[in-house]
C-alpha cells in the first residue's frame, strides 16, 4: 500500500512550434486542459499499474478541484485523504510544449499551500500501514518534512522526488530512504554538475553522507545512475519518439512506488520506472498518457527490453 503526499493540479497545455522571444506573439498549435500536479501525477501512475494508493492532498472548492478528484478516482486513487478549500482556489500549471518536447511551466500554488502538519496527523493511521510514502515538493516543505518523520517514526520506506528543489537543502533530505533528482536538482543539493556516470557516483556519495541510503540521478536519455548499500548500478535509457516531456518524472517515481511495493529490488524497481516514463513521453497529458501494465508489457515485447512487469506478492521493508 502506498501513500502519497504532494501537489494536484489543473495544467492548460499549450502547444507552440518554438517559444516566443519577450515582447514577441506567436501563434500556438493547440491548448488542452488536463490534471496535473506532482502528487496526483504520481499517485495516478501507481493506481494506473494496479497498486493500492491514496493522496494526501488539497483542492479547491471549485469545478477544476472537482474535475481532479475524478481524475484521480478514474485512476484507481482513493480520495478519501484529499482536503477541500474555500480559501483558495485549485492549483493551476501554465504548460508550453515546444517542437522537441520539451516544456516549461508556470506553477499557481492555489489550494496546495493550504495543506497543514494537520492534515498528516490526521492521515498518520493511513501513512503508518503504508509500505512505501512519496513525496515531492510543491506542497509547503514543513508538511513534506512533517510526513517524511511521521513515516520514519512508522519505519515506512520513504521515496523523495526532490521537485521543485528550490528552497530545498541538503540537510532537509536525511529522512528519505530514496531520492531521485535530475541533474538540475542534484546540482542544486550537491553543487555538483553531474555529466557523466562517476560524477553521478560523486554526487549519491554526497546523498549518503547527508544520511540518504540510496539514490537514483535521473540523466534524461542517458539513463539514470542507481546508488545503493555502496554500489553503483547504470539504468540504460530507452530511446523513443518523445511527444511531451511533461509528468516524465512524476511517472518514474511512481513507478517505481509501485514496483516496490510489488516487492521489486532497487534495480528491478529502476528498469520497471525507466519503462514507464519511456512509455508515457510518447502520449500527451501527465495522467491522460499514462499507461497500464498490459500496455507497459506490449511495449516492453515491442522493444526488446527485459522488464518484469507483472504484479508480485510483497513490498519493501
Amino acid at each position: 500500500m502506498i501513500t502519497v503526499v504532494g501537489s494536484i493540479n489543473m495544467d492548460v497545455v499549450t502547444v507552440v512550434d518554438k517559444y516566443p522571444f519577450y515582447g514577441e506573439t506567436k501563434i500556438g498549435k493547440s491548448v488542452e486542459m488536463l490534471p496535473g500536479g506532482k502528487g496526483a501525477n504520481q499517485a495516478a501512475t501507481c493506481g494506473k499499474l494496479g497498486a493500492s494508493v491514496a493522496l494526501i492532498g488539497c483542492v479547491g472548492n471549485d469545478q477544476a478541484g472537482d474535475l481532479l478528484v475524478q481524475s484521480l478516482k478514474d485512476n484507481n486513487v482513493s480520495d478519501a485523504l484529499l482536503a477541500r478549500t474555500d480559501e483558495a482556489s485549485t492549483g493551476t500549471v501554465i504548460v508550453t510544449i515546444d517542437e522537441t518536447a520539451e516544456n516549461t511551466m508556470i506553477v499557481i500554488k492555489g489550494a496546495n499551500e493550504r495543506l497543514t502538519k494537520a492534515h498528516i496527523d490526521a492521515c498518520e493511521e493511513r501513512i503508518k500501514e503504508s509500505s512505501v510514502l512519496l513525496v515531492q515538493m510543491e506542497v509547503p516543505h514543513d508538511v513534506v518534512l512533517y510526513a517524511m518523520e511521521t513515516a520514519k517514526k512508522h519505519g515506512v520506506y520513504i521515496i523523495l522526488d526532490p521537485a521543485p528543489a528550490e528552497g530545498l537543502t541538503l540537510d532537509m533530505v536525511k529522512h528519505a530512504d530514496l531520492i531521485t533528482p535530475n541533474r538540475q536538482e542534484t546540482r542544486h543539493l550537491t553543487g555538483i554538475d553531474v555529466t557523466d556516470e562517476a560524477s553521478a557516483n560523486e554526487a549519491a556519495k554526497r546523498f549518503e553522507q547527508a544520511g540518504v541510503k540510496s539514490s537514483i540521478i535521473k540523466m534524461a536519455e542517458q539513463g539514470s545512475v542507481l546508488y545503493t548499500e555502496g554500489q553503483a548500478f547504470r539504468i540504460e535509457g530507452i530511446p523513443v519518439d518523445a511527444v511531451s516531456t511533461v509528468g516524465a518524472g512524476d511517472s518514474f517515481a511512481g513507478a517505481l512506488a509501485a514496483a516496490l511495493d510489488d516487492g521489486a529490488t532497487l534495480p528491478e524497481a529502476a528498469r520497471f520506472a525507466t519503462a514507464v516514463s519511456a512509455l508515457k513521453v510518447t502520449r500527451l497529458g501527465a495522467q491522460k498518457g499514462l499507461p497500464t501494465r498490459t500496455e507497459l508489457e506490449a511495449f516492453c515485447r515491442e522493444h526488446g527490453i527485459p522488464v518484469d512487469v507483472r504484479k508480485n506478492e510483497g513490498g519493501v521493508s
